[in-house]
């Protein structure tokens, strides 16, 4: 696609500095950018690559010094939301409608809606339904009675197990897999594992985004809930039970364990642990590899294992570091008092001498 810069200024409201007749063809990330692209600049830490960028024409913001008289700017109050819109207006990749693959298998009974797509070796199995302009990709697999609503991507390799429901304007990356069964085994006198069956299933509203190999497990009873807008990034295991707030996000090889309740817009980070069995406030941000082992029920930020006030984490963590330095200060008053209390006593004899 190739579009001019005043259509990609005129649609973020950015101002023109330069040719405004530029053609850009693509976008690129500064560093990497080449003639007819466009680029952004945002961050101090790229600014050394300004210099030497080809790009065409670079989004910047208000106070930057424009020096370069060979490339054009779109100046504007964030440079970084500015492009991403363009990207998603004029070069988001997008997956047309194809049809129905002759490989694919679906059940007599399921039911499709308009203008639907589904890839090779798609199977979908009995009394499931999917809306309209849907798209399932290659290799995916639908079990019996699983919903899907309309404007919704499945992308190639996706499991959705039994009684599963998925909303309107879903993602769902490759090798995820939906209403898995819940880690539910009880031992008996002897120490056995018995496995105690899950029965319930997973729903997931509208506008929610999966990443890659995404394990969202099936709760024993009732539903385990994603809601709507939440994000989730690849590698996140979901247990039985749990419910996702909505326009929660949650990064990478995080892990929730089973019937936690997370709350509202909240974000955690990578490799996050959390407890089966308690409730995250609304609001709630926890640092990477944090690990929470009880309810949180005030908003805000949250660190270290076991996760408290992220304020309080950071001193604790600074006076962890000084604690060599610590040790030598109380041996040194250690050393200090024991000499006063040695002169005290030699002084106390000599009075009563």
């Amino acid at each position: 696609m190739e579009i001019s810069l005043k259509d990609a200024a005129g649609f973020i409201g950015g101002k023109i500095f330069g040719n405004e007749n530029i053609a850009i063809s693509s976008v690129a990330k500064i560093e990497d950018a080449r003639q007819g692209d466009l680029t952004f600049l945002y961050l101090p830490q790229y600014y050394k690559f300004f210099p030497s960028t080809k790009a065409s024409a670079i989004i910047v913001k208000p106070d930057f010094e424009r020096s370069r008289d060979d490339i054009a700017y779109i100046v504007c109050d964030n440079p970084n939301i500015g492009f991403q819109k363009i990207v998603m207006n004029f070069f988001a990749p997008e997956i047309k409608s194809f049809g129905i693959d002759p490989s694919a298998f679906i059940h007599p009974s399921a039911k499709l809606g308009g203008n639907v797509s589904i890839g090779k070796n798609v199977v979908i199995s009995e009394n499931c339904s999917v809306g309209d302009n849907t798209i399932i990709l290659h290799n995916t697999t639908l079990l019996n009675n699983v919903s899907v609503g309309a404007n919704t991507i499945i992308y190639s390799n996706v499991a959705i197990r039994e009684e599963c429901k998925i909303g309107n304007n879903v993602i769902i990356h490759s090798g995820t897999v939906i209403g898995s069964d819940g880690f539910g085994f009880q031992p008996d006198a002897k120490g056995v594992f018995h496995k105690i069956p899950q029965i319930g299933n997973v729903v997931i509203e509208d506008d929610v985004e999966l990443g890659s190999n995404v394990s969202v497990d099936r709760a024993a009873l009732g539903s385990t809930v994603i809601k709507q807008g939440a994000k989730i990034d690849n590698l996140v295991q979901i247990a039985h039970g749990v419910s996702i707030g909505r326009n929660t996000v949650i990064s990478g090889q995080a892990g929730i364990s089973g019937s936690t309740k997370i709350g509202n817009n909240c974000i955690i980070a990578g490799q996050v642990g959390i407890v089966g069995h308690i409730e995250i406030s609304d609001f709630v941000q926890l640092g990477a590899q944090s690990g929470v082992a009880k309810t949180i029920t005030k908003p805000g930020a949250y660190m270290g294992w076991p996760a408290v006030d992220a304020r309080k984490f950071t001193k604790l963590n600074a006076h962890s570091h000084n604690l060599p330095e610590y040790a030598e200060r109380i041996r040194a008053l250690e050393k200090k008092i024991s000499e006063l209390e040695n002169k005290i006593e030699k002084l106390n004899e000599g009075n009563k001498s």
